[in-house]
């Protein structure tokens, strides 16, 4: 046990962080949490001074999602901390081990509406998996602590709440090394009964999610894909979740997925849902498939036992580590008889054909079907947004990160990304926020400085988020984004034509030149209009991240659209329109 010490409240906040391995805090410096923040160069902590303060919750969620680790944040009392709620909800759903430090107005002057003040703690009580509150200073170390214990035992993100007079004081303290609780395989009778209904089954599929990665299981996942002969889906925005040249993968699902993932997992007759939740919008039809087997056995393994038969009906569900319990699986298997040997050369032929015949449905897909499509893209100067993406797949060097932000031609990507390690894809998630993918790449870089780094970008969430390029600058953070410039919030856009006649209402946009602006910011701003450039821009941008610059690819395409995003929550409306002519 380690022994009691004296400091200051400050003092034991950044021991706490140094004896987790804290290298780096993001936030916009702030008169609250001064005194600690004075401490942490010489606790070996580099402050990353950013423009906004969501922005420094999105830095510290990308950092969190592509090291394993707690990515930290801080920020000034009420209005810095109120900030960082949509990045907080954002990382609450990607299930990233977050910690953000939200000073407090001083105990004394609670409740008397002082400058800066409101209650924190009620604003993320339902987007955190762990409140700490410290109610007295002498509690420093001990509630900061159990923040960071929480953060990874729960995958989710914590709130460290501190009145700004408890940063300050003479105390005694024992600083704790954390404490890490491993997750288990999961009941041995329900691993019992989903090895029986595996050995049984005669078309295995496996859909592969997020805990996956969170929990290092590519090997068991890909030595229990071979055992069975299945083949492996990737969860929604997941794709990094089974390696994408291995002969069993055969790709997303979810919105603009791989047809050939959602044939293949129609024809299941047992369904491994390994790590995921089977979110409601990772299963949705798409190109006007219902591809969901219904009629299938789903055998579903997860963290969070909340999670068991949340969405979908499942025949077993296990409450364990993704990388145990297929683990587990395996050793349960091996030199049982499985149904599915004696189908595994026709199932093999059947994945192939349906890769094969994706794979050149891509290779033609230079442009959208529909009227509206057609119209527009008529004698057009720019590219195609699908061959530009195609060209970008095929330029992406190896060992690459890709952040993606939520928007049409975004979107569109989840059919061109393919990932050989984890922790190489990180994506809005269900919460779907634009303004995501910049930031997040940013921390993504920090945590792996030695793997390229890419964000996707819609220019309407560019608007939202360039302003951190004044961070990479200062901060020397060399990160490649990709900004699609088609003059639209294409999301939305689609829904107008869809089921608004076209009547438009604040999607069309008029944009600056970004790569000029981004010039401005002291980056590298380059425009490209030709297919033949994606891929030379592609490279020297990667080259520029080597010596520490970030560059802004604008992307000019065309306003061509893809499917609609939100075919669940929208229906064709019934108008009266005349009767309105009277107010005009």
């Amino acid at each position: 046990m380690s022994r009691s010490q004296k400091m200051g409240p400050s003092e034991a906040l950044v021991e706490v962080l140094a004896v987790n391995g804290v290298r780096h805090v993001f936030g916009i410096v702030g008169s609250a949490f001064m005194d600690a923040l004075d401490i942490f160069p010489a606790a070996g902590i580099e402050f990353v001074a950013v423009a906004h303060e969501q922005g420094a919750i999105h830095m510290a969620d990308g950092y969190a999602r592509a090291s394993g680790r707690h990515g930290v944040c801080i920020a000034q009392n009420g209005p810095g901390v109120t900030n960082f709620v949509t990045g907080v909800a954002a990382a609450y759903w990607a299930h990233s081990p977050v910690v953000f430090i939200t000073p407090e107005t001083g105990s004394m002057g609670l409740g008397l509406g002082g400058f800066q003040e409101t209650e924190q703690l009620p604003i993320f009580s339902k987007i955190t998996k762990y409140q700490g509150h410290v109610n007295n200073p002498k509690r420093m170390a001990e509630i900061a602590a159990r923040c960071f214990d929480r953060a990874m035992l729960e995958m989710g993100p914590a709130q460290l709440n501190i009145p700004r007079d408890f940063f300050y004081g003479d105390i005694d303290v024992v600083i704790s090394p954390p404490m890490r609780i491993f997750h288990g395989p999961g009941d041995s009778t329900a691993l019992d009964a989903a090895a029986a209904t595996l050995a049984s089954a005669k078309f295995p599929v496996i859909l592969a999610g997020g805990g996956v990665i969170m929990a290092g299981a590519t090997a068991e996942a890909i030595a229990l894909a071979e055992l069975l002969g299945a083949p492996v889906c990737n969860s929604y925005l997941h794709n990094d979740s089974f390696p994408a040249s291995h002969a069993l993968s055969v790709g997303p699902l979810g919105y603009q997925g791989s047809k050939a993932a959602m044939k293949l997992i129609a024809q299941a007759d047992v369904v491994l849902a390994l790590g995921t939740r089977l979110g409601p919008f990772g299963t949705l039809q798409q190109y006007g498939m219902d591809y969901w087997p219904h009629q299938a056995k789903i055998i579903q393994i997860d963290s969070d036992a909340r999670m068991l038969g949340l969405v979908k009906p499942i025949s077993v569900g296990i409450h364990g580590d993704a990388r145990a319990a297929a683990a587990a699986l395996i050793e349960r298997l091996k030199g049982q008889q499985l149904h599915c040997a004696a189908t595994r050369a026709e199932r093999m032929q059947r994945m192939n054909a349906e890769k094969q015949a994706w794979a050149s449905e891509l290779d033609g897909w230079t442009h959208e079907r529909d009227p509206y499509s057609v119209e527009v893209s008529a004698n057009s100067k720019y590219m195609h947004p699908r061959e530009m993406l195609r060209a970008l797949e095929q330029a992406m060097p190896a060992d690459a990160m890709v952040s993606t932000d939520i928007g049409n031609i975004c979107s569109v990507s989840n059919s061109y990304l393919h990932f050989e390690k984890p922790r190489s894809m990180f994506a809005a998630m269900s919460f779907g926020n634009c303004g995501y993918a910049f930031p997040v790449i940013c921390g993504a870089k920090i945590a792996s400085p030695q793997r390229p780094a890419f964000a996707y970008v819609g220019d309407g969430a560019w608007g939202i988020s360039f302003n951190e390029l004044l961070t990479c600058v200062r901060e020397k953070i060399g990160v490649t984004v990709v900004v699609f410039n088609n003059g639209q919030w294409g999301a939305e856009k689609k829904n107008h034509v869809d089921f608004y006649s076209r009547r438009y209402q604040g999607v069309n946009l008029e944009n600056p030149s970004w790569s000029a602006v981004a010039r401005a910011f002291g980056c590298d701003g380059v425009t490209v209009e030709r297919l033949a450039d994606v891929g030379p821009a592609l490279k020297a941008a990667t080259e520029a991240q080597s010596h520490g610059r970030t560059t802004v690819i604008e992307m000019m395409v065309t306003k061509e659209l893809g499917d609609p995003f939100r075919r669940d929550a929208l229906s064709k409306p019934v108008r009266h329109l005349e009767k309105y002519k009277s107010y005009v």
